[in-house]
Order: C-alpha cells, then structure tokens, then sequence
C-alpha cells in the first residue's frame, strides 16, 4: 500500500475533518467498484463517495475492507436514496445503507435530493438528525440545496448541515449557493467538476494547462480546491485516477481562478433541484 500523499482536510461544522480530494464512484458499475476504488486506496486516496441510488455501496465496503487500512483511515460517503423520505423510511434506509457497506459507522450521509414536491424534507431532516445523534454517523448533510432548501431547514430543524453536494464546474461556479453555504458554516462538495469533460477542451483552460505543463481535467480539479471545493473526480482508468490526485505540486494565480469562473454560463449536467422530483 503507498504512502497517501498530502492531501488538505476541510474540517466541518461540527469539527469532523473530510480530505478535499476524494474518488468519487458515480456510474462505476458494482462489479468494476470493488477493483476501482482498491486501485484508488492504493494509489492514496482516503474518501470514498457513493450513494444507495449508485448500487455499489457493497463494493465499496468490500474495497475498503480489503484494503490494508484501518477503517479510520477512510472517509467514507453515502446519500440516502429519493424513495425514502419519510422518517421511519429514512431511518430503515440509513440502516442499510451500513449493514451493505460492511461498517459500525458511516463518515457522513447526505440527503441526496430535496424533492420539494415530492414530501416534506424537514421531516426527512429531523430523521438525519436522529441518525446524527444516534453516533453511527460522524456528520450528515445534504446534497442539491438551493438556498431556500436550506433556509426553511435553519427555521424548521436544529442541526445545520455539514455539507452541501452540489454540482459545480466552470459552466456553473455557483458562488452565490457557496457563499451561502460559507457564510452558514456549510462545506461545499462540487459534483460533476470537470462538467462531464465538457470544459476539457475549452480554450480558456487549455491554454492555462499549457501553460502550467498540466491536463486540463487537472488544471479544473485545482481550480475546485483553490475556490475551496471538496472534490471527488471518478474515473475507472488506473492512469487518470492518479493524473487526478497529482494536484497539490502547481498553484493557478488568481488570474487563471477570475478567467476560469468567468467561463460560467448557468449551464447544468444534471437535474434543476428546484423541478427534479
């Protein structure tokens, strides 16, 4: 097992530290998982993101355990899936969410989707809350909050969430959603970053990556930790999963971060959460 490199941590609200680089395993079909994210702790990464609605959280579980590492070493990551929102449901569902990761505890567990037409997200929070309180989670948060989202819950619960998972990428910086999320203590995880390869060729960021003798998927993915992003690229290729983590050797100046957030038009890769239910 290599050394892991020097990765920063992001300590959250309630003084539980995340890396700010981790693998993500969205779309990593559950039998190439277990192979991918070995290959990941090998190469050093210490989080791992997944989710119920990704089917593989098994394999991640298997991976980690297979890993040589002490459970305490990785940061481990999943979502409560849309189909169990109610607060019995949300409870049951956490459970699972354990018993198939193999694991006593989770690291952190988020809400994937506020649903606003679907239920009542409060109540699918008070539920976070419990498991929170419950010590089988080290922090809970949630994942594609608007602002509103997140304001009704500031008035209608106790516990502000940890972290926000949001989809963030040059096309879609969201600095008003992150700024929201500073100013409340709420850590930002940028999903889609490099906006499914769509910015890789754009010539803004080429040009800075020929410039920095880097890939443009490297110069983006730093762009995200500068800003101060969590971030968790996802890749099944060996070469690119440890091109990803060779980030922490350049700096960009604050030129290339103002040009590369001036590339943002709005545009998304994923659902609107204000309509997606």
């Amino acid at each position: 097992m290599a050394s892991a490199p020097t990765i920063p941590d992001v300590t959250l609200n309630n003084g539980v530290t995340i890396p700010q680089l981790g693998f993500g395993t969205f779309q990593i079909e559950p039998k190439d998982t277990k192979d991918a994210v070995l290959a990941a702790l090998e190469i050093g990464y210490r989080h791992i993101d997944t989710a119920e609605m990704y089917g593989n959280e098994k394999e991640v579980g298997q991976a980690v355990a297979e890993s040589g590492l002490d459970r305490s070493e990785v940061f481990v990551t999943s979502k409560l899936n849309n189909g169990f929102h109610a607060y019995g449901d949300a409870l049951t569902a956490f459970t699972r969410s354990l018993d198939d990761l193999g694991m006593e505890y989770m690291d952190l567990f988020l809400v994937h989707w506020p649903l606003p037409e679907v239920g009542d997200y409060t109540e699918t929070w008070r539920a976070m809350e419990e498991i929170y309180r419950s010590g089988r989670v080290k922090a809970v948060g949630v994942s594609n909050f608007q602002i509103a989202h997140l304001k009704r819950l500031f008035e209608e619960t106790s516990v502000v969430p940890a972290v926000n998972q949001i989809e963030v990428h040059p096309y879609l910086v969201q600095d008003e959603l992150r700024a929201f999320g500073e100013e409340h203590g709420i850590a930002t995880e940028a999903w889609s970053p490099i906006a499914k390869g769509m910015v890789l060729d754009d010539p803004v960021i080429t040009a800075i990556a020929q410039r920095v003798g880097r890939s443009a998927a490297q110069v983006t993915l730093r762009w995200h930790l500068q800003r101060g992003d969590i971030v968790f690229p996802k890749s099944v290729t060996r070469s690119r999963v440890a091109e990803n983590l060779r980030l922490f050797d350049f700096e960009l100046t604050g030129q290339d971060l103002a040009d590369i957030s001036a590339l943002d038009r709005g545009e998304r890769t994923g659902p609107d959460p204000d309509t997606f239910n």
